[in-house]
């Protein structure tokens, strides 16, 4: 059903991206989400050719972006041969289907190519059919723009109530497939919950951050198993569960799907069972990736998203991780720069506001063995609190 994007170098689809400028938003972090969605299309194995932007005071109804924009996208499309337009924001059906008309080229927007990565990184049963599932809640009020060949044949006696039939008809179809889908995640969810019940005598430990941070990276540091982490966002989609010993202390460390900006409604909705890790966990490792320029913004959205999840009052520690590839920036472009010390970040207003916290490179194996310390701490605290005929034992 879904076309896979092209892996190899030679092969790899051209394209475009379109983004607006709100009143709310600055240049600078416009250019730094366009950057998030060219980091997106390069994860599905696009390469992107050229940004557009515009600023506008909300995207325009019938085409996201007004006319003139959209005649200079359709004339560099048409020149350069591109394969994709991708739109930073979702799209309507009505103006999916009208810039479709214009371009005349595959489009489609983040929430879309969001989908596509999860359908080519879902391994397991559950991540499968939780995005499938996303895929035709998001295709469902899109039916109609599939049917638009029928629209040529004017005319026709007849040819207007076919083409509504076999809507309806496909409409029913995927309503019937979704309403098997949702009892399909059902019962595997009884399935977990029952595994869940099973570990619920150890502490639970989860993994949280924005995608890309390096929380399989870091989940591999402490288990000492072979999690899948690579340099693209969403490597990890299934939660993967680890039992760790830390100085003959045993707890549970899971890693969880990553949070992102604008992550579409009906993913958030399809994967809250697989995020039952983080509802259910005693205490959160919130990862943050220091080196990013935008950390800040990622810190927030993660927690807006464990808000929503009812876990954000949770015990947490914050790991500000990658402190090898952190740059600081200068007061005054002349100023020579110098690079932190360990003891600079501790003393800086990302380790005072953000207690407990620690600055550690999971890569280069830097300040872990204090980092382990902190974990064991938190970890025994709530062993003992629940087990206090335990204690003795470590």
């Amino acid at each position: 059903m879904k076309k896979k994007y092209y892996d190899t170098a030679e092969e790899q689809e051209r394209v475009v991206l379109v983004g607006i400028i709100t009143p709310g938003e600055t240049e600078e972090q416009t250019k730094e989400y366009l950057e998030e969605l060219e980091f997106l299309v390069m994860t599905a194995g696009g390469r992107t050719e050229r940004v557009f932007t515009q600023r506008l005071q909300k995207p325009d109804r019938a085409t996201f972006v007004q006319s003139g924009k959209l005649e200079e996208i359709r004339d560099y499309v048409k020149s350069e041969e591109i394969d994709i337009v991708v739109f930073d924001d979702e799209l309507s059906p009505s103006q999916l289907r009208n810039i479709e008309n214009e371009l005349q080229v595959k489009i489609l927007d983040r929430s879309n190519l969001i989908l596509d990565i999860f359908a080519k990184r879902a391994q397991t049963a559950q991540a499968k059919t939780q995005v499938e599932l996303a895929q035709l809640q998001y295709l469902l009020p899109r039916l109609t723009r599939l049917w638009t060949h029928l629209e040529r044949q004017k005319g026709g006696i007849g040819m207007r109530g076919p083409g509504e039939s076999q809507i309806e008809t496909d409409r029913r179809l995927i309503l019937n497939k979704i309403s098997l889908l949702k009892e399909k995640l059902r019962h595997i969810d009884r399935q977990n919950e029952t595994q869940r019940k099973n570990r619920h005598q150890l502490v639970r430990v989860a993994l949280v951050g924005y995608t890309n941070v390096g929380k399989s990276t870091i989940m591999n540091m402490i288990s000492k198993s072979e999690v899948f982490a690579e340099n693209k966002l969403f490597a990890t989609l299934d939660t993967t569960v680890r039992k760790v010993v830390v100085e003959n202390l045993p707890f549970l460390l899971s890693d969880t799907v990553g949070f992102i900006r604008k992550l579409p409604h009906h993913l958030v909705e399809c994967f809250k069972s697989t995020l039952d890790e983080v509802r259910e966990a005693d205490i959160l490792i919130h990862v943050v990736d220091i080196s990013h320029p935008n950390f800040e913004d990622q810190i927030n959205t993660v927690n807006e998203t464990l808000k929503d999840l009812g876990a954000i009052d949770k015990p947490m520690i914050t790991v500000f991780n990658k402190i090898d590839a952190y740059k600081p920036v200068p007061y005054h472009e002349d100023d020579e720069v110098k690079p932190l010390t360990l003891e600079d970040f501790e003393q800086s207003w990302m380790g005072r506001h953000n207690s407990p916290a620690i600055f550690i490179s999971a890569l280069k194996k830097e300040n872990v063995d204090n980092f382990r310390k902190l974990l064991y701490d938190k970890v025994i605290a709530i062993h003992t609190e629940r087990y206090p005929y335990d204690q003795l034992l470590y």
